[in-house]
């Protein structure tokens, strides 16, 4: 099993299992529909088609015989990931899995902690500070909601490295 944040790192692994005319299916949170309703589309609009799915249970019914199973946005499943990542991996298949480790207050998100810690293989992809132009680990949301989970595309949260997204936490409080 694999299990990193980015989704365009989880397009360019799935489009190199489908060059190598593997069987894929691709899965994401049927609650995510940013950018579209079945596929998975990354921020440089980068897409590759899935099917949205309510449950996490829903993935091992609908993955069939195929070779790799790609699962998306893994933050918004319950815990109940766990035991279709390990079900799926233990009969086989290579599950690659992307999804962000921490909200948007710098704390662990869903159960992406235990799928990093139960994975093989964890690859942490970082995206640029719009602050300082650094390596971001962090989600800094821009819009005033306390929510934990407010889904958003460009415009909803940016990229920031640990000073900036602290620096800029601590003026809001």
């Amino acid at each position: 099993m694999y299990v990193f944040r980015k989704t365009e790192e989880l397009i360019r692994r799935l489009n190199r299992a489908l060059i190598a005319q593997q069987k894929v299916e691709i899965f994401k949170p049927a609650i995510d529909t940013r950018y579209h309703h079945q596929k998975i589309v990354s921020h440089s609009e980068r897409e590759i088609r899935s099917t949205p799915v309510q449950f996490a249970s829903d993935i091992i019914l609908l993955a069939g015989e195929c070779d790799v199973v790609g699962i998306d946005e893994a933050q918004f499943f319950d815990d109940s990931i766990l035991e279709v990542c390990n079900a799926l991996a233990n009969s086989g298949k290579r599950v690659i899995v992307a999804g962000l480790d921490m909200d948007y207050e710098g704390k662990p998100f869903g159960p992406m902690p235990n799928l990093l810690a139960i994975a093989e293989y964890v690859t942490k992809v970082h995206a640029i500070c719009a602050q300082t132009g650094e390596l971001a680990s962090f989600s800094f949301r821009l819009a005033d909601n306390d929510a934990r989970v407010l889904l958003g595309e460009k415009n909803a949260y940016e990229a920031r490295s640990r000073q900036a997204f602290f620096g800029d936490k601590k003026k809001r409080t």
